[in-house]
């Protein structure tokens, strides 16, 4: 079969956006002083096309393509004339691929000439290297972006690119969960495929990715110098097979190897590490999982059998039932199917006693489901593995057991099972309307013979709908004629004992119903349940529902509460898919609550955690909150990177939810800055009726910012509006600062003899629910409209408490504002400790000055930040003005002398406040 008719080469670069970053940041430097940077990754990453890419995009000079030639790479001396020849007095982009493959002499002449560099012109070196294998240590130095796998929708997008969408959608995600996010792999085995083959006419040549295929894309980095040497490495990658992870205990393979080889001298040597294996403490791990699935792949078959039987005796003798029983029923060369061993494999799995992370439960699960010989055993057991996978927060290895279980002729239940997996999976990282259907099938199909997991999948069908902003499918989905029975087990099957959380979900469903038909009167005692139970339990799903439900009713500190439970059970339990939501709940619980950096770190966790998991939306809800996180701080850069990838994620899925939260964080950020029109323009899209209004629940919350916006943009109109349907909100007591948001924004559109005691109001009720930048921010109106009715006494206080407020949470951006308003007034702002030249600055030219006062170049500060070199010029452009200084040397100095001021400033407050004496 040839490739011609199945693939093409691809267009475009797809993922590796951090890395062309650095390479971008590299060549722009370049036309002012040199630079120097190393690309590393395991086979197949892609460093060759990033660094022809690099290459491709340099315009201000010449690129030169450096080979180990002995002639110029004898020496570093000789190395950098070359390179000084090269450049002829011109930027210069030397690019040396592959620079592991350099032997010794010219690498080390390599690593010495990067050294000195600078001394050589205005010359760019960027080099690549496999970091499956050890470099020169002078390379080892430099400084090094690393290439990861591609992402699940990075690598999916590759793959659509160069089969123009033509892969059937098993075929699809059998090849992306066989890649693992390699893009050489991924083509390598979209290569061998037919027409028929790609489209799901004719089954796939199994393994997709075989030994062959594997060798070709490694490169021979492989290859082992002893028998010794191939067994250990041989051994390290069978053990993983029955890991949780990418390492393996020492322990286990030095036993396995000593049955493995009996015979073997007793006071010989040990054997050295292999290259391609690295150890950190008592763990053994290969540097490149492509390496060690060709390790596997290309073992003789005996001496795999023989090793998983070695792991085997070792794991059993030392009671490891489940990982011995894998490694067992790999090493036997019997019949394809084994229906007792698969008994005995599955019973294992799903015994709670047994202690076993999901990740190792669902690899036995699947390797029963192989030797099963009843077709709806096969997808029941299938169906389990996917379970397993999805709660170890593997979608990609769910999507392919779900679509192994399809067509085996599976009962009711099981495809009910099967459907609620596949729900959940695009709840996470899918449309949610396709979540939707998915979860309500699934709902009818376990109606039956699985009431609780039934109830569990109309939820989530309901939490479906809720994302996607779909208030008639929530609503038709939450009502009493298509509630199931509940009882039972919980919707996914754990091997922790069965748990009946049919209250929960009974309460939550009505409550939420009367919730959204209006009924609030209805909606707090059911919802309040909801949260009273949270209070004794344990388990992390109904301590979402608990955190969940305490949102809705405007109890913060009880959704901090359990969703900081949740979070401590879902990690207690290994689950990674639910850490993500548990994160979620805890940083809208404290954006609610107005403690914006704490909701920050939150998200910022959540963030990493549901990329890891898989789960764009979630991430995408991440992406939301720091992008309201930083609307209030001085950095609009962030707050747009922040919308933008939340926008695109919710977009695509959508996500109505997090779509509305991001445009909020726009505005918001607008509105800081003083852009009211701006502002107006993008809240009233939001919360004026019509088709485009924002999310349900969530549209709402944005009404004070719209008011505050629209006043001086002279829409009072439109203010008035929507202030009528937020004045019933507010008497709900579903939001603790809405009563106080109602009366600030009922002062701006009062009439003057009647705004003064709606903004005493407004504070007061602030005092009641706390937040500092709600209450600071109305301070800083009540300032305004005070300084501007000729009352500079009473709006000096009112201003310098605002400032003061705005400073404790760190609302840079709004700082700002009290502070020009202040010296409208003549007034000096007032600092918190001694008054420093810093205090001038904002926190993102603080974070730049104290950077380049370090020594960073704005290439390096750029890195740090995630931003662009030009962004931190023009910061440190503002920084130099604002300082009255010219030069770095300068601002080292100057920052120096703040932070020893600081410092001794805060020394004497603590000995002030101790009592202690200097």
């Amino acid at each position: 079969m040839t490739g011609e008719t199945t693939v093409r080469t691809a267009v475009r670069i797809h993922g590796h956006g951090t890395q062309r970053r650095a390479l971008r940041a590299l060549l722009d430097e370049l036309p002012a002083h040199g630079g120097r940077l190393l690309l590393a990754g395991e086979p197949g990453l892609g460093r060759t096309t990033l660094l022809q890419w690099a290459a491709r995009s340099f315009r201000a000079g010449p690129v030169l393509h450096l080979g180990p030639d002995p002639e110029a790479t004898a020496t570093a001396g000789h190395l950098l004339d070359t390179l000084r020849a090269a450049a002829d007095g011109a930027p210069l982009l030397v690019c040396v691929d592959d620079a592991h493959l350099w032997d010794a002499p010219a690498s080390s002449a390599l690593g010495r000439a990067a050294e000195h560099l600078d001394s050589a012109g205005r010359i760019g070196l960027l080099l690549s290297a496999a970091s499956d294998r050890a470099v020169d240590p002078a390379l080892a130095r430099l400084p090094v972006v690393r290439l990861d796998p591609l992402a699940p929708p990075r690598a999916a997008a590759l793959l659509d690119d160069v089969t123009d969408g033509a892969a059937a959608p098993a075929v699809r995600e059998r090849l992306l969960a066989e890649a693992e996010g390699n893009p050489a792999l991924l083509l390598a085995m979209t290569r061998r495929l037919s027409p028929a083959e790609l489209r799901g006419h004719r089954p796939l040549p199994g393994p997709p990715a075989d030994a062959a295929t594997l060798v070709e894309v490694a490169g021979g980095a492989e290859a082992a110098p002893s028998v010794q040497a191939r067994d250990m490495l041989l051994t390290v990658a069978a053990a993983v097979r029955a890991s949780d992870g990418p390492d393996v205990d020492a322990g286990l393979v030095r036993d396995a190897l000593r049955r493995l080889r009996p015979a073997r001298e007793s006071g010989a040597r040990p054997e050295p590490l292999p290259a391609q294996l690295a150890r950190a403490g008592d763990r053994l791990r290969f540097h490149s999982p492509l390496v060690r699935r060709t390790v596997y792949a290309i073992g003789a078959p005996d001496r795999r059998r023989a090793v998983h039987r070695a792991l085997a005796e070792v794991l059993e003798s030392g009671g490891d039932r489940l990982p011995g029983l894998l490694h067992r029923s790999w090493s036997l060369s019997g019949p394809a199917r084994d229906p007792a061993r698969a008994d005995r494999l599955a019973a294992v799995a799903a015994d709670g006693t047994a202690p076993a992370p999901y990740r190792l439960r669902a690899t036995a699960y699947a390797r029963a489901a192989e030797l099963t010989a009843d077709p709806a055993g096969r997808a029941e057991r299938y169906t389990a593995a996917a379970e397993q996978a999805l709660l170890a927060g593997r979608p990609e290895q769910a999507r392919p057991l779900l679509a192994a279980a399809r067509d085996l002729g599976a009962p009711a239940a099981v495809r009910g099972r099967a459907e609620l997996v596949r729900g959940l999976v695009e709840l996470g990282d899918g449309p949610v309307g396709d979540a939707h259907q998915s979860l309500s099938l699934a709902a009818s199909l376990l109606a039956e013979a699985a009431p609780a997991e039934a109830a569990t999948a109309a939820l989530a069908a309901a939490d479906a709908a809720w994302a996607a902003g779909d208030l008639p499918a929530c609503l038709a989905t939450l009502a009493p004629e298509s509630a199931p029975r509940t009882g039972g087990a919980a919707s996914l099957r754990r091997p922790h004992g069965p748990t009946t959380v049919a209250a929960v979900m009974h309460d939550h469903r009505v409550g939420m119903r009367a919730l959204l038909e209006g009924r609030l009167d209805r909606a707090g005692a059911p919802l309040g349940q909801v949260v009273e139970r949270g209070r004794t339990e344990d388990r992390p799903e109904p301590l979402l529902r608990s955190a969940a439900a305490a949102l809705l009713l405007g109890d913060v500190d009880a959704a901090r509460r359990a969703g900081a439970r949740a979070l401590a059970a879902a990690r207690q339990l290994g689950s990674q898919s639910l850490e993500p939501r548990a994160l979620e709940y805890l940083a809208y619980a404290e954006l609610r609550a107005g403690r914006h950096p704490q909701a920050r770190t939150h998200a910022e966790e959540g963030l990493r955690t549901a990329l890891r998991a898989g789960q764009r939306n979630t991430a995408a809800h991440h992406r939301a909150v720091l992008a309201l996180a930083a609307s209030i701080e001085e950095e609009p850069d962030a707050v747009a990177r922040h919308v933008a990838e939340a926008l695109e994620t919710a977009r695509r899925h959508g996500l109505a939810q997090a779509a509305t939260l991001a445009q909020w964080a726009a505005a918001r950020a607008d509105l800081g800055r003083g852009r009211p029109f701006d502002a107006a323009d993008r809240l009233g899209l939001l919360v004026l009726p019509g088709p485009g209004r924002g999310h349900f629940a969530v549209w709402r919350l944005a009404v004070p910012c719209f008011v505050e916006a629209a006043v001086p943009a002279g829409r009072h109109e439109e203010a008035r509006e929507v202030l009528t349907d937020f004045a019933g909100w507010a008497a709900f007591g579903a939001d603790p600062q809405a009563a106080a948001q109602l009366a600030r924004c009922r002062a701006l559109l009062a009439p003057p003899d009647r705004a003064d005691d709606l903004y005493r109001q407004a504070l007061a009720r602030h005092d009641e629910a706390g937040g500092d930048f709600e209450r600071a921010r109305t301070a800083l109106l009540y300032g305004k409209w005070l300084r501007r009715r000729r009352r500079p006494r009473e709006a000096r206080d009112r201003l310098g408490a605002a400032l003061a407020g705005f400073e404790r949470c760190g609302a840079g951006v709004w700082a700002a504002q009290a502070r020009d308003e202040l010296r409208a007034l003549g007034a000096a702002p007032h600092a918190t400790g001694t008054p420093t030249p810093l205090g001038r600055l904002t926190p993102q030219q603080l974070r730049i000055a104290r950077y380049v006062a370090e020594g960073a170049t704005n290439r390096e500060v750029a890195l740090a930040l995630g931003v662009s070199t030009r962004t931190v010029d023009y910061h440190l452009r503002k920084v130099f003005a604002a300082l009255g200084i010219r030069s770095r040397l300068e601002l080292a100095r100057v920052v120096g002398q703040a932070e020893q001021g600081r410092a001794a400033w805060r020394t004497a407050a603590h000995q002030e406040k101790t009592g202690a004496r200097p």
